[in-house]
C-alpha cells in the first residue's frame, strides 16, 4: 500500500523540497508581499481600505472631537430592561435562542417587523420579511441577486459609502443622479435613465435613503415620492428602498415609504441598528415573493441564518417594553444634537462671511456641509484631526470621486456641548484655509480623488 503523502515528515509537514517549490509556484503568480496576488477572484480588486480610515485610529482618542461616525447613542438605552432579558432569554429558552434558526428568520420577530414598519404605512404580512445581518448583509444580498458585471445601479448624488461598496464588490457601475433640499430630483432621474437606455446600458436598481438621508440629512418630500416610483416603474427598474431613519424625525410622523405605494417595485430595507442597538446586527428586507424567496436563498448560503439570539432578544424587547417610547427618547436626543450643532455652524462660519453651506435635517444623524470653490474637505481633514476634530469628506459618498468640496458632520453620539466644541475647532481650520486662500488664490492639494472608499470602516457608516 502506498504511503499517504501528509505522513512523509512527522507532523504531517510536506518534504522541505516540495514546500519550497510550491512557495516559489505561489511566487511567480503573486509577489513577495502576497504570493496569492494572481489567485484572487476579478472583483477582489475593487476591493480597497479607506484611504481616510488610519486618520481615525488618532481622531478615536478622547481628546478629538469626533464628528464623523454614525453611532447611536446608547447610553439613552434602558439596558439594565435588556440585561433582564438576555438573561430570561438564556435561563428559560436558552435550548431555542441559541441554537440555529430559519434562513428567512424567526417568525417572532417578522410579525414584529410588520407592526414596526405599519408606522410608515406598511401593509405587509410576516412571510413578506426576510430577516439579516443587519440592513448592510440586506444590501449584499440584493446585489448578489440583481447584479451581473457591467449592471448600472443609479443612486443619489452624495450615496451612503457601504452601498457604494458593495454595488462595486459586484462590479456594477453607479451612476449619480442630483439630490436637493427636498431629496432626489425626479426630472433628473428620469433624463439619466433615459439617457442610460439610449446608451445601452442595464440599469438594474434605483438606490435611495428617502428619509433623514446618510449623508445629506435631507427628506425626500411626499410630492417627489409618487414621481420617483412611477419614473422607476416606466423604465422597469427595481427601487431599493434603504430606510433605517424614517422613525428618527423630529417633527411630526414619518412619510408614507416607498413600499407602502408600490408593494411590487420596491424592496425596502431597514433595521433595528438606528432605533435599538447596532450591536445585535438585526435588519430585515421586505420584498415581493419571488424575490424574497432568492433573498433566503442567498441569506441560507451566505449565513445559514441570522442571529437567533439576537432576533429573540429583540422580538421579547419590542413586546416587553415601550419601544415606542424609546424611539421618542431618542428622537427628542437627536433634535437637541441637531439644533446644537446648526446653531455652532450659523455662529462660528456664517454663510454670508464665508460661503460655507450645510442642510437642515428634519431627522436622522447628519449634517452634509458644503465648502467654497478652492477648499478641498480632503486636504482640511489632516489639519482637523490635528485640530483635535474629526469629519468625513465628502469624496467617500461619491462613486466616481466628486464631492471633494464636501462632507457630512454626525451629531448623534457627541453631548450638545461636545458638538459645540467640535463645530468651534472645525470652523478656525476652515478660517484658517479660507485665510489661504484670500492671500494666495486656490491652493492645488492634489492627489485626493476619493478613491479607495469601498470598505468602509464603522466609523464612516
Amino acid at each position: 500500500m502506498s504511503q499517504h503523502p501528509s505522513s512523509t515528515r512527522p507532523g504531517g509537514a510536506p518534504p522541505a523540497s516540495a514546500a519550497a517549490a510550491g512557495t516559489t509556484a505561489a511566487a511567480a503568480r503573486g509577489n513577495r508581499l502576497d504570493p496569492w496576488l494572481d489567485g484572487y477572484a476579478r472583483r477582489a480588486s475593487s476591493m480597497r481600505a479607506s484611504e481616510i480610515r488610519a486618520l481615525f485610529s488618532v481622531a478615536n482618542r478622547p481628546e478629538v472631537v469626533s464628528l464623523a461616525g454614525g453611532m447611536p447613542y446608547l447610553p439613552a438605552l434602558p439596558l439594565e430592561e435588556i440585561a433582564a432579558i438576555a438573561q430570561r432569554l438564556v435561563a428559560e429558552r436558552g435550548a431555542v435562542s441559541l441554537q440555529y434558526g430559519s434562513g428567512q428568520g424567526e417568525e417572532v420577530l417578522r410579525e414584529q417587523v410588520v407592526e414596526v414598519v405599519r408606522e410608515q404605512g406598511i401593509d405587509a404580512h410576516p412571510d413578506d420579511v426576510v430577516v439579516t445581518t443587519g440592513s448592510q448583509a440586506a444590501l449584499d444580498l440584493v446585489a448578489r441577486v440583481f447584479l451581473d458585471p457591467g449592471d448600472v445601479v443609479v443612486a443619489e448624488a452624495p450615496s451612503y459609502v457601504g452601498a457604494l461598496g458593495v454595488f462595486r464588490a459586484y462590479e456594477a457601475e453607479v451612476v449619480h443622479v442630483p439630490l436637493d433640499d427636498d431629496g432626489l430630483q425626479p426630472q433628473a432621474l428620469e433624463e439619466a435613465l433615459v439617457r442610460l437606455t439610449a446608451a445601452g446600458r442595464r440599469v438594474k436598481l434605483l438606490y435611495t435613503v428617502p428619509n433623514h438621508h446618510n449623508p445629506a440629512g435631507v427628506t425626500l418630500s411626499a410630492a417627489r415620492r409618487p414621481q420617483v416610483l412611477e419614473v422607476c416603474r416606466r423604465h422597469g427598474v427595481l427601487v431599493l428602498e434603504d430606510d433605517p431613519y424614517a422613525l428618527l424625525g423630529f417633527d411630526g410622523d414619518p412619510l408614507p415609504a416607498l413600499r407602502s405605494v408600490d408593494a411590487t417595485g420596491v424592496v425596502h430595507l431597514g433595521s433595528f441598528s438606528k432605533t435599538f442597538a447596532p450591536g445585535f446586527r438585526v435588519g430585515w428586507a421586505i420584498a415581493p415573493p419571488a424575490v424574497r424567496e432568492k433573498l433566503t436563498l442567498a441569506s441560507e448560503s451566505s449565513v445559514l441564518c441570522p442571529t437567533t439570539f439576537g432576533q429573540f432578544a429583540i422580538a421579547e424587547y419590542l413586546r416587553t417594553y415601550d419601544w415606542r417610547g424609546q424611539v421618542k427618547v431618542f428622537r427628542e436626543l437627536y433634535r437637541d444634537r441637531r439644533d446644537a450643532m446648526l446653531d455652532a455652524l450659523a455662529t462660528h462660519l456664517p454663510e454670508r462671511e464665508t460661503g460655507v453651506r450645510w442642510t437642515r435635517p428634519q431627522g436622522g444623524f447628519y449634517v452634509w456641509v458644503t465648502l467654497p470653490e478652492g477648499v478641498d474637505a480632503g486636504a482640511l481633514l489632516p489639519r482637523a484631526v490635528s485640530g483635535r476634530v474629526a469629519f468625513v469628506p465628502g469624496t467617500a459618498f461619491y462613486a466616481d470621486g466628486s464631492g471633494s468640496r464636501s462632507l457630512r458632520l454626525s451629531y448623534c453620539f457627541p453631548t450638545p456641548e461636545r458638538i459645540r466644541e467640535g463645530v468651534r475647532r472645525f470652523a478656525a481650520v476652515v478660517h484658517d484655509e479660507l485665510d489661504v486662500l484670500r492671500t494666495f488664490g486656490a491652493v492645488a492639494h492634489g492627489g485626493h480623488t476619493g478613491r479607495g472608499v469601498d470598505a468602509p470602516g464603522p466609523e464612516l457608516v
